[in-house]
């Protein structure tokens, strides 16, 4: 963010009610050349009675009143800034004034949940979660001056309204009817099966952009697919699902041998997103099947 004093930056503001996980401070994001391409300022905010109380003397169990107040909790804050100014304010108001909040914060979005892939990984904490539009408090999208916006001043921004699920989220629970199928799970009445933990596993991966990842995922959930899908093939939607899928069998260990060796090309991941789609079709049948 080293610029001409009074040069604009473009920014994506988001935060969660947990701490992200990495510890908070400023982060240099390059590309593959080492070309800096955003800052990344990460904060905690809130809570911080609880924090200061979690000392020795808190580490027994206490007695807890009849009653209990709600524990305060964080606020994970992440701001997200261009590394490359604006060339002028007039070019800067020109992009305020056509700018699509909603595509700037997809776009800032992916960054964020590739730098929680990586913090994940490097901590080696399998509950550090990714990023959804829908679980943000807040999300803003602005200008700002370099120093100012890096203390969390900027010159202007605007709040994009809440957002439930997204809309593929949407669409899937209108037809898996969810608070149904949660009842008939806990109730005995059906059961939730591996592939669909596998399958959502992939679909994160996808979403995220890891393409890799999203590819090795895929194998383990459409062979798990195939054989926890047998006990409902005599349903001709079944049937015709699970035959479909076992013709996508090749194409998928392809993808799976080569993200072993290597990222995808882009034919690739289309196939490991086409067939993504089938996979999670085919679930929906039996789900449907399922809450008749």
């Amino acid at each position: 963010m080293s610029a001409a004093a009074g040069s604009l930056f473009r920014f994506v503001q988001v935060e969660y009610p947990w701490s992200l996980g990495p510890a908070d401070g400023r982060y240099v994001l390059r590309e593959h050349a080492g070309v800096p391409s955003h800052v990344l300022m990460l904060t905690t905010l809130g809570a911080a009675e609880r924090r200061s109380s979690l000392g020795r003397a808190q580490r027994r169990p206490r007695s807890a009143a009849p009653a209990a107040i709600p524990m305060p909790v964080v606020t994970g804050r992440a701001t997200l800034v261009a590394a490359e100014p604006f060339g002028s304010r007039a070019e800067a108001e020109s992009w305020r004034e056509g700018v699509d909040g909603e595509a700037e914060a997809a776009a800032a979005l992916r960054v964020l949940n590739r730098v929680l892939h990586v913090h994940r990984v490097a901590a080696a904490d399998p509950y550090v979660r990714d990023l959804d539009r829908g679980a943000a408090l807040v999300v803003r999208v602005g200008l700002g001056e370099g120093e100012p916006l890096a203390h969390g001043r900027w010159t202007t921004a605007v709040e994009l309204p809440p957002r439930g699920l997204s809309p593929a989220a949407s669409r899937s629970a209108a037809v898996l009817r969810p608070q149904e199928r949660l009842a008939a799970v806990l109730g005995g009445r059906d059961v939730a099966l591996a592939c669909e933990e596998l399958t959502l596993r992939a679909r994160a991966d996808v979403d995220a952009g890891r393409m890799r990842e999203a590819a090795l995922q895929l194998r383990v959930a459409l062979e798990s697919a195939l054989a926890e899908l047998a006990p409902w093939a005599d349903r001709e939607a079944i049937a015709r699902r699970t035959d479909e899928l076992r013709e996508e069998r090749t194409a998928v260990a392809a993808a799976a041998n080569m993200a072993i060796n290597g990222g995808l090309d882009e034919d690739t991941a289309e196939e490991v997103v086409r067939v993504l789609d089938l996979l999670e079709a085919a679930l929906r049948t039996r789900t449907g099947i399922g809450l008749e």
